[in-house]
């Protein structure tokens, strides 16, 4: 019999960080209940997570079965293409803006909405492509907000490297590594082919000499939905 569902709820904050109205997604489980506590997991791409990756469902499952500590899921969606590169991109003219809202608007909102585990090691970060980017450097400039980090192909450049290496706090961080042995051809938003593997693999020898919590796999795969989606419980299982 498959697990029960929980339900999705639309919430919107105005962010002065970015000095515009946010919606995010709030996934709670079907045994919700504010008399327990809960680790939060905040998911970039947030639609694209619950529709194409259906974390909702995955931990559901975990949680049935007892192999996840009990969670609710932040999705936080892009607008668009272009909005998205604004805000998850290194160079974007949103980028550090988008940081300080995940850390100083959007955790404290969720943290006196619902009854979270309010310390590092109960919040998780997810993200896919430039979402896992945002989210590794988002916990590399907040360690002792984000305790872990579950990165799906990251897009991985210089501004990515010099900040995992120049880093003292990385080593408090948990993280969650995962690239498709296929990505050497990524056809990016702003029109550019990228190779995804050899950068990721600088980054997983430099997080191997920074960490002593740290999970890197490969999949047989490229940089599709097809692939991220089922690597989502492991993750899960591994980190929560």
């Amino acid at each position: 019999m498959a697990p029960k569902t929980g339900v999705i709820h639309e919430k919107k904050l105005f962010s002065h960080e970015l000095e515009e109205e946010m919606t995010v997604l709030v996934y709670l489980p079907h045994t919700y209940s504010p008399l327990h506590k809960y680790h939060t997991v905040i998911a970039q791409d947030g639609h694209d997570y619950f529709r194409l990756g259906r974390i909702g469902r995955q931990a559901e499952e975990l949680m049935s079965k007892g192999e996840i500590d009990r969670c609710i899921i932040i999705g936080v969606p892009y607008k668009n293409v272009q909005e998205r590169r604004n805000t998850y991109h290194p160079e974007g003219s949103k980028f550090a803006s988008y940081k300080r809202f995940i850390a100083n608007e959007l955790v404290p909102f969720i943290d006196k909405e619902y009854p979270t585990y309010q310390v590092g090691f109960g919040r998780t970060m997810i993200g896919d492509s430039l979402g896992a980017t945002v989210s590794l450097l988002t916990a590399i400039d907040y360690p002792n907000m984000f305790g872990n980090v579950i990165m799906q192909s990251p897009y991985v450049d210089k501004h990515v490297l010099d900040a995992v290496r120049e880093s003292e706090d990385v080593k408090q961080i948990s993280v969650y590594h995962q690239i498709g042995e296929k990505e050497t051809d990524v056809h990016t938003t702003d029109g550019k082919i990228v190779d995804f593997t050899a950068p990721n693999e600088e980054l997983k020898q430099l997080l191997e000499t920074k960490q002593s919590e740290y999970h890197y796999e490969t999949f047989d795969g490229d940089h599709k939905w097809t692939y991220w989606q089922p690597l989502i419980t492991p993750a899960l299982k591994k980190m929560l």
